[in-house]
C-alpha cells in the first residue's frame, strides 16, 4: 500500500514544474537576452523562485503564467528553455532588439494565449510547431526579418483572432485555410478579424480579399474598393445626416435655434462600440506618418500619452495621441473610454476622431491636426509671428467651449462628463473656432445616478473642491473647471502660478482674481498682451459667470445651458445679483466668527485640550 501511494505521488508530482527550474529556465532566458543589471537587476540566480521578479506574474500554485518584457533595449536572442513554463500564458518582448531564430521548442507552451515579438530582428522561418498551440489567440510577429513561407500548421490555430505578419520578407501562398469562416460569433472570415501580411512577398492567389503584400494588387484592390467607398459611403453619410436634421427640424429643438449642427447616438451604459465609421490605421503607417515618432513631431504631452503631429500618405495632417503604459491599470481603459466618448459625441465643437489603431502593445488615436494648436498655447506660448488671440476671439472661445459641454451634459445619452475643461485642453481650428479635445479622461454617467465616485483626475487648479475631496464628479465639477479657464481667457495666466508668492499669498488664480474683483480693479487682471483693446464691461461680464461656475458648493453653480445663456446676455444680472448677496452674508458670517474667536489674542489659551483637538 505504502509503494502504490509513493508511485501515485511520484506521478502527480512530475505533472508539475519545479520551483528551481521554472528560475533557472528565466535567468537563462536573461542571459541569452544580454539583459544587464539595470535592465534586470532582480532576476537573481540565487533566487530561484521567480514569483517575486519584475515583469513576472505567477498564479496561486506559483506557476509562471506571464513573461512581460517591453522595450527593454536587449540585443541577444532566444531561449529555448522557456519552453518549460507549461502554464505561461503570455509571452511578450516587442520592441527590442533580439536576433536570431524563434526556437522550434516555443511549441511547447501549450497553455500560450499570447506570443508578441514585434519589433525585432528576428530571422529563420516561423517554426511550423507553434500550430501546436490549440489555445493561442495573438500571434504578433511583424516587423522584423522573417522569411520562409507561413506554416500550413497555423491554419489548425481556431481560437485565433489576431495574426500580425507584416513587414517581414515571407514568400509563398497564404494558406488557404485561413480563409476559411470561422466559427467566432458573426461568421466572419478569420482574416477579417484582424490580420496584416502587407510588407511581404506573398501570393495571394485567388483570394480577392486578402491583405496580403503584392503592392499591385494591393493598389487595384485599393482602387475597386475606393471608388465603391468614395461613391457610396459619402452618399451614406449625407442620407443619415439629412434624417437626423429633418428629425431635429421636425421636433423643433431649442438649440436649433442657436444654428449648431450635432448628432447624438443615444445608447445604453454598457453597449459596445460599433468602430466601423472609423478608420483602423495599421502600426507601420502611423509610424512612418510621424517619422517613427520623432520627438521632433511631438505636440504636447498628457496624463495618458504623447500627440505627435503626422502626415498620411495622401497629405493629411494628423495628430497622432500615442498612449503610454496601457497595461498599467487605467491605461487600456482610457483608451476605450476616449474611443467610446468621441464616437457618441459628434458636435462642432467637440474634437472628432478619425481613427485608431490596436496592437497588443500599442494604443494610438487619430485626430485632425489642428493647425492653430491650443488655447493655452496661444495665450502663454505664442512664437513670433503668430497672432496672439484678440478679445472677440476669446468670447468665441467662451461660447463655443459652453456649446460643447452643454451638449455633452444635456443632450448626450448616457450623459458625458470631461474632467479635465482647461485651456490646454481646448484646441483651435483653422477658423480658431473652439474645439473641445482630450477625453482621456472623460466619464460616461449614468442619469440614474447624482454622482459618480471615480479616482480623482484632472490639473491642479482646475480641479472642483468637492470632487478633490471625496472622488465624488458630476457635470457640476466641468463647470467648475470651466469657469477657471474664463480666467485663463481674461488673464492670460496658468490655473496656478507660484511666482505670485513674492508678491502675495494668492497662487491660485481664481483666488487672484477674486481678490482684485472685491476692490474694484479688474483692469488690473486683463492680460497685457491684449493692450487695452478690449471691452471693460464685456470682461466684468466673463468675470462674473466665471466666478458663478467656480462657487465651492456645486448646487450653486449654473448648469451649462444656463452658462450658454449668461454669456448670450440671458439672466447674468438677476443671478448676479444673488451671487453677491450670497457673498455679503457669507462674509459677515466669517466676520462674526473670527470676532467670536479672535486668533490675535490669548482666548486660545483658555480654550480646553478637547476643543483643540477636535472629537475623539
Amino acid at each position: 500500500m505504502d509503494l502504490l501511494i509513493g508511485i501515485l505521488a511520484l506521478a502527480c508530482l512530475s505533472s508539475f514544474v519545479n520551483p528551481d527550474a521554472q528560475g533557472n529556465a528565466l535567468y537563462a532566458l536573461r542571459k541569452s537576452l544580454n539583459a544587464s543589471d539595470i535592465q534586470l537587476a532582480d532576476w537573481n540566480p540565487d533566487q530561484v523562485n521567480p514569483c517575486t521578479w519584475s515583469k513576472i506574474t505567477c498564479n496561486s500554485d506559483n506557476d509562471v503564467i506571464s513573461v512581460t518584457l517591453p522595450n527593454m533595449g536587449f540585443s541577444g536572442t532566444l531561449s529555448p528553455r522557456i519552453a518549460i513554463l507549461k502554464m505561461l500564458t503570455t509571452l511578450k518582448l516587442p520592441g527590442n532588439g533580439i536576433s536570431g531564430h524563434i526556437p522550434e521548442e516555443f511549441g511547447n507552451l501549450t497553455s500560450l494565449t499570447m506570443l508578441d515579438l514585434e519589433n525585432n530582428h528576428l530571422t529563420g522561418e516561423i517554426p511550423s510547431s507553434l500550430g501546436s498551440i490549440k489555445g493561442l489567440k495573438f500571434l504578433i510577429l511583424s516587423n522584423n526579418n522573417l522569411s520562409g513561407s507561413i506554416p500550413e500548421s497555423l491554419s489548425s490555430l481556431s481560437n485565433l483572432t489576431d495574426l500580425q505578419l507584416a513587414s517581414n520578407r515571407l514568400g509563398g501562398k497564404i494558406p488557404k485555410q485561413l480563409f476559411q469562416i470561422s466559427k467566432h460569433k458573426y461568421e466572419q472570415p478569420l482574416i477579417s478579424m484582424s490580420s496584416d501580411f502587407t510588407g511581404n512577398q506573398l501570393d495571394c492567389g485567388i483570394i480577392s480579399s486578402s491583405p496580403c503584400a503584392s503592392e499591385n494588387a494591393g493598389r487595384s484592390r485599393k482602387s475597386r474598393t475606393g471608388m465603391i467607398v468614395g461613391i457610396v459611403v459619402p452618399l451614406f453619410a449625407v442620407l443619415l445626416l439629412g434624417c437626423f436634421l429633418l428629425l431635429f427640424m421636425w421636433k423643433g429643438g431649442a438649440i436649433g435655434n442657436r444654428h449648431e449642427v450635432f448628432v447624438d447616438v443615444a445608447g445604453d451604459v454598457d453597449q459596445r462600440i460599433e468602430f466601423g465609421q472609423l478608420k483602423r490605421f495599421s502600426w507601420r503607417e502611423l509610424q512612418l506618418a510621424t517619422d517613427g515618432f520623432s520627438e521632433k513631431n511631438v505636440l504636447g504631452q498628457g496624463g495618458f500619452g504623447k500627440v505627435y503631429k503626422g502626415i498620411l500618405g495622401d497629405n493629411t495632417k494628423v495628430a497622432v495621441k500615442r498612449l503610454m503604459d496601457f497595461e498599467s491599470p487605467g491605461g487600456d481603459t482610457a483608451f476605450q473610454r476616449e474611443v467610446e466618448m468621441i464616437s457618441v459625441a459628434v458636435h462642432r465643437n467637440l474634437l472628432r476622431l478619425i481613427g485608431f489603431c490596436t496592437t497588443p502593445t500599442e494604443r494610438l488615436l487619430v485626430y485632425p491636426f489642428m493647425q492653430n494648436l491650443s488655447v493655452a498655447s496661444r495665450l502663454r506660448e505664442v512664437k513670433p509671428g503668430n497672432p496672439l488671440l484678440d478679445w472677440v476671439t476669446r468670447k468665441l472661445v467662451a461660447l463655443g467651449t459652453a456649446r460643447a459641454l452643454e451638449y455633452l451634459h444635456e443632450h448626450c445619452n448616457p450623459k458625458i462628463i470631461h474632467r479635465d475643461v482647461k485651456a490646454a485642453n481646448v484646441l483651435l481650428d483653422e477658423d480658431f473656432q473652439a474645439v473641445v479635445g482630450d477625453f482621456g479622461l472623460a466619464k460616461l454617467v449614468d442619469v440614474r445616478k447624482a454622482n459618480i465616485t471615480t479616482q480623482v483626475r484632472g490639473t491642479m487648479g482646475h480641479i472642483a473642491p468637492e470632487y478633490l475631496s471625496t472622488g465624488k464628479s458630476s457635470e457640476k465639477t466641468d463647470v467648475f473647471g470651466y469657469g477657471v479657464m474664463l480666467l485663463e481667457l481674461v488673464t492670460g495666466q496658468r490655473a496656478i502660478d507660484f511666482s505670485r508668492l513674492e508678491e502675495e499669498d494668492d497662487v491660485l488664480l481664481l483666488d487672484h482674481v477674486k481678490k482684485l474683483q472685491q476692490e474694484n480693479r479688474l483692469e488690473a487682471i486683463v492680460d497685457c498682451n491684449l493692450e487695452r483693446k478690449y471691452d471693460i464691461h464685456e470682461v466684468e461680464m466673463m468675470v462674473q459667470v466665471a466666478l458663478l461656475c467656480t462657487q465651492s458648493s456645486p448646487e450653486e453653480r449654473p448648469a451649462m445651458s444656463e452658462v450658454v445663456r449668461m454669456l448670450e446676455g440671458e439672466g447674468l444680472a438677476e443671478r448676479w445679483e444673488v451671487w453677491q448677496q450670497v457673498e455679503i452674508t457669507r462674509k459677515l458670517e466669517n466676520e462674526r466668527l473670527q470676532k467670536r474667536f479672535n486668533w490675535g489674542d490669548h482666548s486660545i489659551n483658555n480654550l480646553l485640550p478637547m476643543e483643540l483637538s477636535g472629537g475623539r
